[in-house]
């Protein structure tokens, strides 16, 4: 079978003190030659930008249906995947290959227009998806009934709280029948009982051939809906492989590190 998220040593570098820009202007490339000595000797004296790699040769392979849980400390380089997975950022080296459709909730808000409302932004999402009015029409009530805004349809979405984000984001993204499925942390921000609601959306979207890569410091979350997990360690992929195996290793990592900073 032939995997549908195909990742081959990918890597991302961030500089610190600087952003990242389209191709220079004639202008700016005579200017840039200018300052080009200023900008070697303050190099040379350590007033340089910094360089961060958020991740560092990463590679792996997810089969039709798996739901994969991202495991790992703060600033690991989890979120960076996930949006090289989600087409928001590109890899520096490297490449990311998804082979279908894809929906993602990597933020509250995320993919939102705050002035159109909520109807008008279930149809945005699904025509970003590439789905017809038809096709969005028939889940439409769905997604509804699972974000319970039923009052909220026709306000514009910068009204809403951050939970009414979340629940109507979770739904959307779930019910458009993506070939796969995207989630950052964000279920942690929603009560006891929609976190269960959505858990359970994963296991059935699962079971319909979904793929689903789950961000979460949840560990009971992820042990829970994920067959295998992924802990990203300092950009890179520590270990790989069934999720209670992963998650005790890590959870001794995080005890020895503990122990060794008291």
């Amino acid at each position: 079978m032939r995997p549908i998220i195909e990742v081959k040593g990918i890597a991302k570098k961030y500089f610190l003190g600087a952003r990242e820009t389209v191709p220079p202007t004639l202008r700016e490339t005579l200017k840039s030659s200018l300052h080009s000595a200023a900008r070697l000797w303050q190099k040379s004296n350590g007033n340089g930008h910094h360089v961060i790699w958020a991740l560092q040769d990463v590679s792996f392979q997810v089969m039709p249906g798996e739901v994969v849980g991202v495991i790992g400390r703060n600033g690991a380089g989890k979120s960076t995947l996930l949006r090289i997975l989600a087409r928001i950022t590109r890899p520096t080296i490297g490449t990311a290959q998804l082979f279908g459709r894809a929906g993602s909730l990597l933020g509250i808000g995320t993919g939102f227009h705050p002035d159109l409302t909520g109807r008008e932004n279930i149809y945005l999402n699904g025509a970003i998806l590439g789905m017809n009015r038809r096709e969005i029409a028939r889940k439409f009530d769905e997604i509804v009934a699972f974000a319970q805004i039923e009052d909220f349809l026709d306000t514009p979405a910068k009204r809403y709280s951050s939970g009414m984000y979340l629940r109507l984001g979770f739904a959307i993204a779930a019910h458009l029948e993506p070939d796969i499925l995207l989630l950052d942390e964000v279920l942690t921000m929603a009560d006891a009982s929609f976190q269960q609601k959505c858990l359970e959306m994963i296991r059935t979207a699962s079971s319909h051939g979904t793929t689903v890569m789950f961000v979460s410091h949840n560990l009971e979350s992820v042990k829970h809906v994920c067959g295998r997990v992924l802990h990203v360690d300092a950009g890179k992929v520590g270990n790989d492989g069934a999720a209670e195996t992963v998650i005790a290793s890590y959870l001794r990592q995080v005890n020895d590190r503990e122990l060794i900073s008291v």
